[in-house]
Formats: C-alpha cells, structure tokens, sequence
C-alpha cells in the first residue's frame, strides 16, 4: 500500500469515529477491506503528511489525495473564503467531504457536509438524532424540533476533527450532539 487515495482518507476519518462508534467503524473497515492495523498505519501516514514540508498544503494537498474538487466562494461577514467539495465518499454517499480555506489559503475547517442532491433528515425529536445519520449543517432544523424554537450553541471541539452541539428540546432538557469530521456520532444529555 504506497499510495494515499479516496479509501485510505476514509481510514483516516474513520480513525477518529472509532472513539465513538466502534461497532459502525468495524463495519466499515469491513466494507472497506481492511484491517484495524491498515486504519492505524493509514493514519499515521496522513500525520506525516500534515507534518510535511514537501508535501503540499492547502486545497493542493486535498487534491492529491482526493483529486480534483468544486471550488466556490462563500462569504462569512466581510471574509471571502474558498470551499472546496469532493464527490461523494463511499461509505457516505449523500455527503461530501468540504474544506474552508482563509484567504491565506490555509484550511480553516474540514468536514463531511450534505449533498446538495441529498435531503437532510426529518429531525422531529432527540430519538431521530442517530450516529450517522445527520451533519452539523442538519441540526438547523432543531431550531424546530417538535414545532418550538431551541437554543443551539455550536462549540470547536477536544481535537480539530470533533465539534459539539449543545440544545435544548422541548421539555426543557439539555443535549450536547458530538460530531467527528462533521458526522454526528452520539448524543447525550447534560
């Protein structure tokens, strides 16, 4: 295995959602044919790769492992940022991998995002929210959940890879939604 492609970045995510959902990455180390060994080499290979001073940076470093990707432009406030999206993974076939590059160039966030051609969940209640079944652009429909606002707070999360969600439903309760690389991967009370 010489080569970093599409299989092998989806080891690399799959890394990190091992520490939430073990059971669903075996499963998908299965349907990748590949072993916990593999993931963890593969992984370490992409840690260098992030280390690398030869290796390129930015969209140009995504590209070589992904081929090429959609690049437009979005506006947050009064910054202009690229987002580069990648045909749909395998494992995820409704979503995309996306990067958000500063003007700089350097890659601000990265993450599985919904395909455009792909509909968001019905999200109804707490008991919809499934490992893996939404992303963090999904949630904005809690603002509805069970037909009354709630307040959402999003938060970076304990590793660049995670992000946290905290909201409150209906009846009052509170509810932190974890996510690896953008895919939701449990969610608890508080």
């Amino acid at each position: 295995m010489k080569g970093f492609a599409r299989r092998e970045f989806q080891l690399v995510l799959l890394r990190r959602m091992a520490d939430y959902q073990p059971g669903m990455v075996d499963g998908a180390m299965r349907a990748l044919d590949a072993s916990r060994t593999e993931m963890r080499e593969v992984n370490a290979r992409w840690q260098r790769i992030l280390r690398s001073r030869t290796f390129p940076r930015g969209l140009r470093r995504y590209e070589a492992v992904l081929g090429p990707a959609a690049v437009t432009e979005r506006r947050i406030g009064d910054v202009r940022c690229e987002v580069a999206r990648w045909p749909p993974l395998p494992l995820w076939p409704g979503l995309r991998f996306e990067i958000m590059m500063a003007p700089d160039g350097s890659v601000a966030q990265e993450w599985l995002v919904r395909d455009e051609d792909d509909p968001a969940p019905r999200l109804e209640s707490v008991d919809d929210l499934v490992p893996w079944s939404c992303v963090v652009g999904d949630l904005g429909a809690l603002d509805g959940l069970d037909g009354r606002p709630g307040p959402i707070t999003h938060q970076d999360g304990d590793a660049p890879s995670r992000w946290h969600v905290t909201f409150s439903a209906p009846d009052g309760s509170s509810y932190v939604a974890h996510f690896v690389w953008g895919l939701l991967q449990e969610v608890v009370a508080v």
